[in-house]
């Protein structure tokens, strides 16, 4: 069976050609997008085995992204096409400062009609990890209780459970009911990947140390703050440490930097490197995301990240 396991909503991307709004726009290439697909990628091009839990539509973007799944390697299994409602898309812009425009198109996507009976099929057999993400359960309620319903059953097999709140505040219906949902669900992880700005909005401070605090003490083993540039902050029980970042040239995009840095975590440790060092490979796949327009073609195979790595 497959090591890893996540669920999410997967989109096609239309990222524009050229620098502008995206109103004066006429040409863009297409891409695949999604937190937690980009995580399937990463962790595949490293030789790791991945299922993932989605529903497409059943039309040319789902198909597209399922023939993209496929020729990745990631297992499709769980995958399904409901003829009922659509594939979300995405928009996003070229930018050279700051983060770009994305304007999405995912409301009643097929995605998010996906319930915890989903959860019924799925085989745990040899799975040594699952990553979940703040985005799919702010889709709906029944996707929220879909990713409760994993969870629960994923710590029933003891399996390993990283969580990355990945803020998205236009999707849930206040910002109370986002800061109440995605707490509980860190709550429920081993490790959790917040970032300095998710913290200011979560718990009221961007400072790395009192974030890891937090999260400790709502019963998470491994806090690890992303610190962009700087790198990331780490704390256990036992340990406190700040692992530098890799200094990048040319910043040409930030979307799926966080998700690279989660691919070098978990296959780290799946590898059986210690914390600092899997922390390391994720400043390192994180950094190779930026340097990239879409939101996972920057994230290495082994031989590229050993050769950008020096080893």
């Amino acid at each position: 069976m497959n090591e890893v396991i996540t669920i999410g909503e997967p989109m096609v991307l239309f990222v524009a050609d050229t620098l502008g709004n995206l109103e004066d726009i006429d040409h863009y290439t297409k891409f695949l997008a999604g937190a937690e697909v980009n995580v399937c990628i990463g962790l595949r091009r490293l030789s790791h085995t991945v299922s993932y839990i989605t529903s497409l539509g059943d039309e040319p973007f789902g198909r597209y992204i399922n023939k993209f799944l496929n020729n990745e390697g990631i297992n499709t299994d769980y995958v399904k096409f409901n003829p009922n409602f659509p594939t979300g898309f995405q928009i996003k812009e070229k930018t050279d400062i700051g983060d770009p425009l994305v304007v999405s198109f995912r409301k009643g996507s097929a995605a998010s009609h996906i319930d915890k009976k989903y959860i019924d099929g799925v085989d745990f057999e040899g799975v040594r990890h699952l990553h979940v993400t703040g985005i799919f359960p702010a889709l709906s309620e029944t996707s929220r209780e879909a990713t409760y319903e994993l969870i629960r059953r994923a710590k029933e097999k003891g399996i390993r459970i990283s969580f990355d709140p990945n803020l998205r505040p236009k999707l849930w219906k206040s910002k109370d009911e986002m800061i109440s949902v995605i707490n509980d669900l860190a709550s429920l992880a081993d490790i959790v990947l917040p970032g300095e700005e998710e913290g200011k909005v979560l718990l009221g401070s961007d400072d790395p140390e009192v974030i890891a605090d937090f999260y400790l003490n709502l019963g998470s083993k491994i806090v690890i703050v992303k610190t962009g540039s700087r790198g990331a902050f780490v704390k256990t029980s036992e340990e406190s440490y700040n692992v530098a970042g890799y200094k990048v040239e040319k910043v040409v995009d930030t979307v799926g930097a966080g998700d690279g840095f989660a691919v070098g975590v978990i296959s780290g440790l799946l590898e059986g490197m210690d914390l600092r060092e899997s922390v390391i490979r994720g400043n390192a796949i994180g950094s190779l995301q930026v340097q990239t327009p879409g939101d996972n073609d920057g994230l290495p195979t082994r031989d590229k990240l050993k050769s950008y790595m020096g080893y």
